[in-house]
């Protein structure tokens, strides 16, 4: 029987809402993402909460909202304390995101789903990793071993995967197989075949049909030419995720043709973001990495871009066209809500949308039809305390301060009743005379002066008064003495608290103004009025969300081509779409579970533990392929001492095997190997590659349709057997492993 294997989804199945999902394997329970979105309805946790005492391992995938947003109230209120995996960006950036999506709440509501230090208190244990590490999971996880790998979606972005027995899980959601400015393509296509392969249907019937370039032009033209006419541009952002990408944008745009309009990024943690993200150059492109190692040139040394933490101070900057990033995406909360609402009527203005708005959100309602409109918003801020509210305040905190003070002196009073109860009944009262020589007599005894007892009873079996007294004894040698190291080390939650308590992160890299709001405990209120916002500014959404679209979706998964698919995250009609088109072209079982369907996707291979014996293991002769060494071994099954199976050499010669090639081969890559030997090679009709004037090389699959829909490709060689065609052979060849 193989390694038994369950998905349970607890949020985002069928629909927008956050990513959140039950993967049991052999009884361990993974939590995959904890997501919650920009509305924080505590409805959409109540599937996790069922579950949440249960979970073994949390893995984090990217450092946005819709990811880990859940993470501080599950671990406050649900009952969640599992230890929890990701790498080092996500953990850091996920910090930040959550400290500027509690501040943003803090202003404008009496918002206590969570608090700063619960955010803390989630974020100090998590475990970080690297890239593809394997990382053995100790305890009850005795034999898995998970790794992240590069999404290519957000800093830091992973795909799980999960590994025991052999048999792998892959969990790749929100993964973008182009690369980008900061960041390097998905390495999902390096993975074949998985037991399981959990991924998302998101971007399952959209098609981009537009080049980067071409997109990166359309984009800075539109905000050039409101810029030019005297209009300011809005960028609703996310605190750290795909606002990078756009930032670098504009700054190399903003260097080559020399524009003065200034450039702001404002949020809570804009300073705190910048200077993390200028860390993890190791974790972006290979061009930023080489430019770095070459150069010394740091792509986040933002010349162009102001950062900015308050309102304020944009407010006060110099009149004039400008461009704001602005948090949060969704507009329902944090600083672009309240310059969308100042810039709204404004016809040269532009609002740049740049990812779809969560469902239900402001951001959507725009999105969803063009201007001119009337939008009803809320608006709401909040101030301090003054005159009579603040007095009344005042006086009810020091009501407050005295109740709990008499609480806490008739709790005392009744525990020393307690105590000396027995004692009180039997000793005679102390006599003490604080006017002359303050002597104290007791009932067993002369007088002992100098010594004022006020409260203390002492036991009656007592000869004098004694007070609580502790020898520390010390250790010593002929060196002095004796301590402990232990004492002195600064453990890592040590760290983490006295750095907020001091008004910086783990790092000391929350700026003094974010600490002090952080920090600010001024009594105050919240107050809220209803506007009717008349919308006159221009509305334009482009995709820089940075996902595959539905073709390289398809591509992806027929090129991994896993023996069981379960489909998760997408509106109802991309799921099914997906669904249908995997059931026909590449895999018999897809599953798309609702919330709380568990769907059991046990591999139906049935693995054995075998023990390699010594002499067949002198014979073999191991190849390196990639990061594993492989080898044709012809044995029998046998059983060692233990009664364990074992295989053991044959007893007599083995017959000839058919050559096996393992590897993988990119028509693209030969292409560019064949050039390199002075082959001329081009791309013919339908994927082939013609080499030389008589040879034609393509890929195709098991049934002979090109592009091979699913299981093991094959590649063909065409053409009349000549000189040209042994040579394109023996190169082939040599691109192979021959077992």
């Amino acid at each position: 029987m193989g390694t038994s294997v369950q998905v349970t989804p607890l949020c985002g199945v069928y629909n927008e809402n956050p990513l959140s999902y039950l993967v049991s394997i052999d009884g361990f329970n993974f939590l995959i993402d904890c997501g919650w979105n920009d509305l924080f309805d505590t409805s959409l946790l109540e599937p996790l909460s069922r579950v949440a005492s249960t979970i073994d391992a949390v893995l984090l995938s990217h450092p946005d909202t819709l990811h880990l947003g859940a993470l501080p109230y599950a671990m406050k209120q649900l009952g969640l304390s599992a230890p929890v995996y990701a790498t080092e960006p996500v953990h850091r950036l996920g910090l930040l995101t959550m400290y500027d999506q509690f501040l943003s709440r803090k202003q404008v509501s009496d918002f206590d789903l969570f608090t700063l230090d619960d955010i803390d208190n989630a974020f100090q244990n998590v475990i970080r990793l690297t890239y593809s590490q394997n990382y053995h999971l100790p305890g009850k996880g005795e034999g898995i071993v998970i790794a992240p790998h590069v999404a290519g979606h957000m800093l830091g972005g992973s795909i799980w995967r999960i590994t025991k027995d052999g048999e792998g899980v892959i969990y790749a959601v929100d993964y973008n197989h182009r690369k980008e400015r900061h960041l390097n393509g998905t390495v999902l296509q390096s993975f074949v075949r998985p037991a399981v392969l959990i991924t998302d249907a998101y971007h399952a019937l959209y098609t981009n049909q537009t080049a980067r370039q071409q997109r990166d032009k359309e984009f800075l033209d539109t905000i050039s030419k409101h810029l030019e006419v005297g209009g300011n541009v809005l960028l609703p952002v996310d605190t750290a995720g795909r606002v990078l990408e756009l930032l670098l944008i504009l700054e190399q745009h903003w260097s080559q043709r020399g524009f003065s309009f200034p450039i702001y990024f404002l949020t809570y943690v804009s300073s705190s973001t910048i200077d993390y993200v200028k860390s993890f150059l190791e974790w972006m492109s290979d061009s930023i990495s080489k430019s770095f190692e070459t150069s010394r040139d740091n792509a986040f040394l933002l010349r162009h871009v102001t950062l900015l933490i308050n309102k304020t101070d944009l407010d006060n900057a110099p009149p004039g066209p400008k461009v704001v990033l602005a948090s949060m995406a969704s507009l329902e909360a944090g600083f672009a809500r309240d310059i969308f609402v100042e810039w709204a009527n404004d016809p040269r203005n532009l609002v740049l949308f740049t990812e779809t708005g969560q469902f239900g959100t402001l951001a959507r309602m725009l999105q969803s039809a063009p201007p001119p409109k009337f939008v009803k918003v809320t608006m709401s801020k909040r101030v301090p305390l003054a005159g009579e509210e603040l007095i009344a305040y005042e006086e009810e905190q020091n009501r407050i301060k005295r109740e709990e003070a008499l609480r806490a002196s008739l709790v005392k009073e009744e525990e020393t009743k307690a105590s000396h109860g027995s004692d009180d009944n039997s000793s005679e009262p102390m006599v003490i005379d604080t006017k002359t020589t303050h002597d104290v007599v007791g009932s067993h005894g002369p007088a002992y002066k100098d010594i004022l007892i006020d409260g203390f009873v002492p036991p009656s079996s007592s000869v004098a008064p004694m007070f609580p007294f502790y020898d520390n004894t010390s250790e010593w040698d002929e060196f002095g003495e004796i301590i402990n190291p232990d004492d002195y080390v600064i453990k890592d939650e040590d760290m983490d608290r006295g750095a907020m308590h001091n008004g910086a992160d783990v790092d000391g890299r929350l700026d003094e103004a974010t600490a002090s709001l952080m920090l600010d405990t001024r009594p105050s209120k919240v107050i809220s009025n209803e506007l009717i916002v008349t919308v006159s500014c221009s509305l334009v959404k482009m995709d820089y969300e940075g996902r595959s679209d539905g073709r390289s979706i398809k591509s992806m998964i027929a090129h991994v081509s896993p023996l069981k698919l379960v489909l998760v995250h997408a509106i109802a009609e991309a799921t099914e779409h997906l669904k249908q088109h995997c059931l026909n072209n590449i895999c018999p079982h897809v599953y798309a579970p609702q919330i709380e369907e568990t769907v059991d996707v046990t591999s139906d291979l049935c693995a054995y533990k075998v023990q390699l014996s010594e002499k067949l293991m002198s014979n073999v002769v191991f190849k390196k392929l990639g990061d594993s060494e492989v080898a044709w071994v012809d044995s029998e099954v046998g059983k060692t001492e233990s009664d364990m199976r074992s295989l053991q050499p044959m007893p007599s010669a083995a017959l000839p095997h058919k050559p096996v090639l393992v590897g993988d081969l990119k028509i693209a890559d030969f292409k560019q190997f064949l050039s390199s030997k002075g082959v001329q090679v081009e791309f013919a009709g339908g994927g082939a590659l013609r080499c030389g004037e008589y040879v034609t090389l393509r890929k195709v699959g098991p049934t002979g349709q090109k592009g091979g829909a699913s299981g093991p490709q094959q590649i063909l060689i065409e053409g009349p057997l000549c000189e040209d065609y042994y040579k394109i052979r023996d190169y082939l060849y040599s691109q192979f492993y021959l077992l």
